[in-house]
């Protein structure tokens, strides 16, 4: 039943099930909603995916431990230089290799700038679902613009990177990386600005988004929740001051967290860990020595047989992992990815029932789901 606007009399309907999406280019064809409304209330509602197939974890099985790296790109492709990371770290962990600190500092200042270009994305987009037709999209493409530019003079790729190796880095960076990294963040401070000014205290988007699919702290942990979900719900749970990586235990740096775990606060709380991330890479330029970037390594790894292990990282979108055993030959005898957006989609009935059409569209934004990770 709904109510007539102006008669004040109820009109009797009838629940009617829709197929939704996909309507974010993250979600490709293979992710759609089946809901049941009762006119826009949203009564049921069933997530369906699963039909991507890439077969990431068995294409690993079949490729020596260097060649998997080039996988590892197209899981979550916004994010493509923390997923190198994650995998390294669990290969490393198999060989008891040990990185040198250059390499340290790099993979971690990598890992800060694909950080904060996967949230300007997910930031624009999710204003973009509230009808903002284009412009907050287009100021956070011109700052991920730079990124990939920085992320070119690295390694020569911009979206499927592979800069990241076992024992390292691929390449140092060249000597003209640092002056155009030193620009960006001085071009870059004037742009947050910009866009926080636009954004946070916005009239439509605070009325769009607080108080909106809020999910409360003990349901995202027993769901597995994490990444900016978990932690705009109230919990400061970071893996990288959690279980630090890399140069993470060398640098400074702030977990922020929300308590109403609504919409607005998982935009916010983006919003307030890109600024983290440029503390975390100023520091980086500024502690960073010279010295090698990759340990020695041989060509063609063989872990000893039997040895299994986890490499972890705090991604753009939650906790990513590898698990990995080996059976003493080339290759990976098993590989197991943890991805976040699988793991943070398990709430999306509980984020949507009982909300409209148009809160349901928003509120997916706001979780950033890339499909690349959750059909592997």
């Amino acid at each position: 039943m709904i109510q007539s606007a102006g008669s004040g009399q109820a009109i009797r309907t009838e629940p009617m099930t829709v197929n939704i999406g996909p309507q974010h280019p993250s979600t490709h064809g293979v992710f759609r909603l089946r809901v049941t409304f009762d006119g826009e209330e949203i009564l049921q509602v069933e997530p369906i995916f699963g039909y991507l197939h890439r077969g990431t974890e068995k294409l690993a099985e079949e490729r020596n431990y260097t060649q998997v790296v080039t996988l590892t790109d197209r899981l979550d492709y916004v994010s493509s230089m923390i997923n190198n990371q994650a995998y390294c770290l669990a290969v490393e962990r198999l060989l008891g290799a040990e990185v040198p600190m250059r390499g340290k500092y790099l993979r971690t200042l990598a890992a800060e700038l694909q950080r904060i270009a996967a949230h300007l994305m997910g930031i624009g987009f999710i204003i973009q679902d509230l009808g903002a037709l284009g412009t907050p999209l287009m100021y956070c493409f011109r700052s991920r613009e730079r990124i990939l530019d920085l992320f070119e003079m690295l390694c020569g790729a911009r979206i499927t990177v592979s800069y990241m190796r076992p024992g390292g880095v691929f390449f140092d960076a060249p000597p003209d990386f640092w002056p155009a990294l030193e620009q960006f963040l001085k071009d870059f401070e004037e742009e947050y600005k910009e866009l926080g000014q636009l954004l946070l205290e916005n009239e439509i988007v605070m009325v769009r988004t607080r108080g909106v699919s809020p999910l409360p702290l003990d349901v995202a942990i027993n769901c597995s929740v994490s990444g900016p979900v978990l932690r705009a719900s109230g919990l400061a749970w970071d893996w990288r001051k959690v279980e630090p990586y890399d140069a993470y235990d060398l640098v400074e740096f702030d977990v922020p967290t929300a308590e109403n775990g609504d919409n607005y606060d998982r935009f916010w709380v983006r919003i307030q860990e890109i600024q983290q991330s440029v503390r975390i890479i100023r520091q980086c330029i500024a502690q960073i020595e010279p010295g090698p970037v990759r340990a020695e390594v041989p060509l063609v790894l063989r872990p000893e047989p039997g040895v299994e292990a986890y490499g972890r990282v705090e991604a753009s979108k939650g906790e990513l992992a590898f698990y990995l055993v080996s059976d003493g030959g080339i290759s990976p005898y098993r590989c197991k990815i943890r991805s976040p957006s699988l793991l943070n989609l398990t709430v999306t009935e509980h984020l949507l029932v009982g909300w409209n059409l148009a809160d349901m569209i928003v509120t997916l934004g706001s979780v950033d789901i890339n499909m690349g990770e959750v059909d592997r």
